[in-house]
């Protein structure tokens, strides 16, 4: 029996079709099997956790303890805001915190970077001596920066060699007054070389001929930054006002390593004293209210920056 040209012809595109979506069926197939590693880690080590966070919030649980967790709606919340002064003082020390390093870093960040972003002999060996903080382990940076604070530490040794014994310096880890700022200039040390790095990466993208076309019309450098090398950086600066907008609110290594909280809770940051009553006083529902309060502060924050540093038309 043989088939007709008409019937062949309809047959063709049919079989091209099949192979057509055998072959979509085996890409997707292939790509969930690639996805499936990062989709599992991301369940486990981020959503779980989130909503075993949110759900401990609404209860009593402890850490260790023969009593099963009791719901309490909304009680650690009205404690936090209410019964808990170290909360409120926290909440206060890292919003402080934040509202000097956010500017500062991201201010001397660009100051390095336009700096090192000149084509000048040595650049390249200042890059690397700006940047060897981030690499370092903060928690060695913290150690290190905690005996250099010590009364009869560098800092204060420095202060009496350059004042030729005028001055004396202050316990800085010890005083309350003088703590946290303490804490603020390490921390601003440890992270600008990551930021200098950000805005060098963003100046680069900026074309040469604009600020040929400038240098042309007579402008300046202080023009030249202002009218080509700031509008540039936009959205540099958007990335960079809001990661270290979540790492100062999120200050927690430097606070334990070099203070614990102290002296009188003048450095104790939010996050250090979530960790302090979920696994220290084991008050494990309590700090989860704590985590999700901090959580819905950040994204607040995050939010408002975007929205304050958009395009405007």
């Amino acid at each position: 029996m043989t088939v007709s040209p008409p019937v062949a012809a309809a047959k063709q595109p049919r079989r091209s079709l099949s192979r057509f979506r055998s072959s979509r069926g085996r890409e997707t197939w292939a790509g969930l099997a690639m996805m499936a590693p990062a989709a599992v880690l991301l369940l486990l080590f981020l959503i779980v956790p989130v909503l075993l966070a949110f759900t401990l919030s609404f209860t009593n649980a402890r850490l260790i303890s023969p009593n099963p967790p009791r719901f309490v709606g909304l009680d650690n919340f009205f404690r936090a805001f209410t019964a808990d002064p170290v909360f409120l003082q926290s909440a206060l020390n890292t919003f402080l915190f934040a509202l000097v390093v956010v500017p500062v870093q991201a201010g001397l960040g660009l100051f390095l970077a336009v700096l090192v972003n000149q084509r000048l002999r040595g650049t390249t060996f200042f890059r690397v001596v700006f940047f060897i903080p981030v690499v370092t382990s903060i928690v060695v940076v913290s150690i290190l920066w905690r005996f250099m604070y010590q009364s009869d530490g560098l800092i204060n040794s420095m202060i009496d060699a350059v004042t030729f014994g005028a001055l004396k310096g202050a316990d800085w880890l010890n005083d309350p007054s003088t703590a946290l700022g303490a804490i603020i200039v390490l921390s601003i040390w440890q992270a600008v070389g990551f930021h200098m790095i950000i805005w060098l990466a963003g100046l680069q993208t900026i074309p040469e001929e604009l600020y040929e076309a400038a240098r042309m019309d007579g402008a300046s450098r202080w023009r030249q930054f202002t009218n080509v090398t700031w509008p540039g950086l936009r959205p540099t600066m958007v990335f960079v006002l809001v990661t270290i907008t979540i790492a100062a609110l999120g200050l927690f290594v430097q606070v334990d390593v070099m203070t614990q909280g102290g002296p009188l809770n003048s450095t104790s940051t939010v996050v250090f004293h979530a960790v302090r009553k979920g696994y220290e006083q084991q008050e494990i529902g309590y700090a989860a209210a704590i985590s999700l309060l901090f959580f819905v502060a950040v994204l607040i924050i995050a939010l408002i920056q975007r929205w304050l540093t958009r395009e405007k038309n």
